[in-house]
């Protein structure tokens, strides 16, 4: 019981103290907190428009989340997802280019297959150099999406630009059959659907094959894993894999069902943003489908801040830090037991202030 109300509660006070917190920063300009985390609320979810805007921005943050929390799973803490979006993407409007395929959804599944075995190859290299050179994944994957952004860059505004693309470079773009459409004749896009179907797929692994256990084990005891002989290295680079698969397949989406070609546009920080769903979700698949809505719903809210009260579109940016330190810093309390603290911070404010018993008496 204690635990549920830590995994779920310390989360909710670090969201709700990173509120208070931007309420005060944005006072400092001006403006009345009160009417800053309503507009938060109308922007994200006041009306269908509003959801709809919340939800196309929900679908890129479950699958990045996801880069993070699966090999999180495994003992692995990788920060890398916005590489392996941008070369999803990427990846996405080469096979759709220079491809054969057939409009429609057999042509679609093999361009999102494309980025998402790009995302899977470059994480999964994150975890070949801890595995076998001993490389720190935080450091490297870090150090890899910054290359993965260079590499782009190069051949988005170089090789494979697009000569009609003029003022902003971008490839060329796909054509009519291989976009991905909305949903029921809304504006939010079968990319949702794939993100949540991510997650539930990915926690279904997770809680009942035996090769989801075996990684859940590596992550938890590696000790314990090396004793029963499970091959640790395998399962590592399959967990890093499937991470990176779910933010390449993020970045296919975004080229097929928003921007219709790969340009700098893809690199909105999704991939970043994805790491603070995920330690708010405390690396759990299901838990990841509601948080990426709630952050999916501030990015959203963040040019209604900008148009009714002046402050920048990326003041959201500030929220998200703020909630992120904040969540990291929860983590210190989750071992706490604060019945025990509770019932010593009570008695020693009782009237008497008697002292405990000797045997009672806690350091």
């Amino acid at each position: 019981m204690r635990d549920t109300l830590n995994n779920i509660g310390l989360p909710l006070l670090a969201i709700a103290a990173a509120l208070a917190l931007f309420g005060v920063f944005v006072s400092l300009s001006g403006v009345n907190p009160v009417d800053v985390w309503l507009l938060l609320f109308k922007g994200a979810f006041g009306d269908w428009f509003s959801w709809q805007n919340t939800l196309q921005r929900a679908a890129p943050l479950m699958l990045t989340a996801l880069c993070v929390a699966v090999p999180a799973r495994a003992g692995l803490v990788v920060i890398g997802g916005e590489g392996a979006l941008v070369l999803g993407g990427l990846a996405c409007a080469v096979a759709a280019q220079s491809l054969p395929l057939p409009e429609g959804p057999v042509g679609i599944a093999v361009i999102c297959a494309a980025g998402a075995l790009a995302g899977a190859l470059w994480v999964a290299l994150a975890g070949w150099l801890r595995q076998y050179r001993g490389i720190n994944e935080t450091i490297s994957s870090l150090l890899l999406a910054y290359i993965a952004i260079g590499l782009f860059k190069h051949l988005v505004e170089g090789p494979l630009r697009d000569p009609l693309s003029l003022n902003k470079p971008a490839t060329h773009s796909l054509p009519e059959g291989l976009l991905i459409g909305g949903m029921g004749g809304s504006d939010v896009h079968w990319g949702l659907a794939l993100g949540v179907l991510a997650c539930l797929g990915l926690a279904l692994w997770m809680r009942w094959t035996v090769s989801g256990f075996s990684v859940r084990v590596v992550g938890g005891n590696p000790r314990a894993a090396q004793l029963v002989g499970l091959p640790a290295s395998r399962l590592i680079l399959t967990a890093c894999a499937l991470g990176g698969a779910a933010a390449g397949l993020a970045g296919a989406v975004e080229v097929a069902a928003v921007h219709t070609n790969a340009n700098v546009s893809l690199i909105a920080f999704y991939g970043y943003a994805g790491i603070l769903v995920s330690f708010i979700a405390r690396h759990h698949p299901l838990a990841i489908i509601p948080v990426a809505i709630l952050f999916g719903g501030f990015g959203a809210a963040g040019s209604m801040l900008q148009r009714r009260l002046g402050l920048p579109d990326a003041s959201v940016l500030v929220l998200q830090g703020i909630a992120f330190v904040l969540i990291l810093a929860s983590e210190a309390l989750r071992g706490v037991d604060w019945k025990a603290r509770l019932t010593l911070f009570f008695r020693a404010a009782g009237p008497d202030h008697a002292p405990l018993p000797v045997g009672d008496q806690r350091s």
